[in-house]
Order: C-alpha cells, then sequence, then structure tokens
C-alpha cells in the first residue's frame, strides 16, 4: 500500500478562466434579481444591515463635506467583503442547501482565514487611499483639510467647494478600479473553494484581463446602481447592496471554471 504525505505548503489554486460577452453583466443582474425574489427576507436583512452601517459612516463623517466624501468612498473599498453572505445564499441556492439569514452567515466560518485577509488588505487599500489624498489635496492642489476639531465638531465657515469634492472623489478612482480589479470574484471563490486571498485576487485579476470589454460593462452598472443607492439616502442600498452581492455569484459561475 502507497501512502502519500504533503508537508509544507499546499499548492496554489490554479482556476480557469472563461471569456464572456461584453453586456454577459446584464444576464448576472437578471440572475442576481431572481435570488433576491427567492430569499427576499434573508437578503434583504443583510441589505439593511450594509445600509446601516453606512448611515453610520456618514453621521459620522456628516460634521464637514471632506469627511462625508471620505466616508462614502471607504465604504465603497471595503464593500465586496460585506456581501459575503449575500454570496453565500446564493452558493446555497444553487446547491439547493437550506438559505435562511443565519445559514447565511455560516459563511465566515467556511473559511475564515482567508476572508479575514481578504478583508484586511481591502481595509489597507481604503487607509492608504486616505492618507494618499490628504497630500494630493493639500501639497498638489493646495485644498484645505479640516483639522481635528472640525472633524469632531464641525465649523460653520468650513465648506467644500464643489471642484475640492469633485478632487476628493477623483483621487480615489485609481483605488476604487484596483478593488474591483482584485475582488470581482474574490469572495464566492473563497467560499466555494476554500481558496486562500491570494488565489482569489489573481483569479478576479485574471478574470478582468481576460474580459476587458465584460468588466467596464460590469464596473459601469455597480457605480450606477451603487449611486442609486446613495441618492435615495441609503435607502435603495436595501436591495442594491443584496443585488449586487447575488449578481457577484453569477459572475464567478459564469467566468470561473
Amino acid at each position: 500500500m502507497n501512502t502519500s504525505l504533503s508537508l509544507g505548503k499546499r499548492r496554489f489554486l490554479h482556476v480557469e478562466v472563461r471569456h464572456v460577452p461584453a453586456l454577459q453583466s446584464i444576464v448576472w443582474l437578471r440572475g442576481g434579481w431572481e435570488d433576491l425574489r427567492q430569499m427576499e427576507g434573508s437578503s434583504l436583512a443583510h441589505g439593511v444591515i450594509i445600509s446601516i452601517i453606512g448611515a453610520v459612516l456618514l453621521m459620522l463623517g456628516s460634521t464637514h463635506p471632506y469627511l462625508i466624501a471620505a466616508a462614502v468612498t471607504g465604504y465603497l473599498l471595503v464593500g465586496p467583503i460585506m456581501t459575503t453572505g449575500v454570496c453565500e445564499l446564493s452558493r446555497r441556492r444553487a446547491a439547493r442547501e437550506p438559505r435562511g439569514f443565519d445559514e447565511s452567515l455560516e459563511a465566515v466560518t467556511r473559511n475564515p482565514d482567508a476572508l479575514m485577509q481578504f478583508g484586511g488588505i481591502l481595509a489597507l487599500i481604503a487607509i492608504v487611499w486616505f492618507i494618499a489624498s490628504t497630500v494630493l489635496l493639500q501639497s498638489i492642489l493646495g485644498i484645505h483639510v479640516p483639522s481635528l476639531a472640525v472633524a469632531l465638531w464641525g465649523g460653520a465657515g468650513d465648506f467644500a467647494s464643489t471642484r475640492e469634492v469633485i478632487a476628493y472623489f477623483s483621487s480615489g478612482a485609481l483605488f476604487a478600479v484596483t478593488v474591483f480589479v482584485l475582488s470581482v470574484v474574490a469572495v464566492p471563490l473563497i467560499i466555494d473553494r476554500h481558496a486562500t486571498a491570494a488565489e482569489a485576487m489573481w483569479a478576479s485579476v485574471k478574470a478582468c484581463l481576460y474580459n476587458i470589454p465584460a468588466m467596464i460593462v460590469w464596473a459601469a452598472l455597480i457605480v450606477a446602481l451603487t449611486a442609486l443607492g446613495f441618492a435615495t439616502l441609503l435607502l435603495g442600498m436595501i436591495v442594491v447592496a443584496p443585488l449586487l452581492g447575488h449578481a457577484t455569484w453569477h459572475a464567478y459561475r459564469d467566468l470561473v471554471g
């Protein structure tokens, strides 16, 4: 009888990435909407939680337009990790497993180390963006960043011009693109195939490089729907967040072999 022992690090998970049509993201949204209809209560519960988190961040930053912009952008940069439970619901529906809200929370226990690492990387990107954007505004554009006192208590005379707000959001565009490229299929791959954070992010990069037209359309749809969610004072995010989370699962099923 032959016995094989595997010592040291596990082998890197290589995944097959498929090419998809440019407008395939419309199919993903349709699949996400069907998941949302089938698991309405559980999905919307996640939407409520995500919306509350966003509302808290906006309230904390409400003392100055600069801080509101910071809260919104930071919220978006770590957004992919917040849809983990929704992706788990779609995975369970596809596998015909129980799919209540409690079961969706089991996603955290399926591959906790990778999820924590991936969430930490997104948080690090958000922190780097915050520091870099502050340097950009102050040193290059000469835009005033509020002091700690203003951040805590506000200031009646401190207002941000349209130019300042546009400059601030624009400074986060590169980081937003980075997060998108790293997270297209990351969360579903982590919870479905127990990939490490590095494996999941590399698969996401490959999926983007192999499907640039489809990714441009998908990114545009995400931006449009997210903007709609914020335009409704985050009430729309109750539906938008789980819809995008479910659609992400369908994107993963199409993009990853």
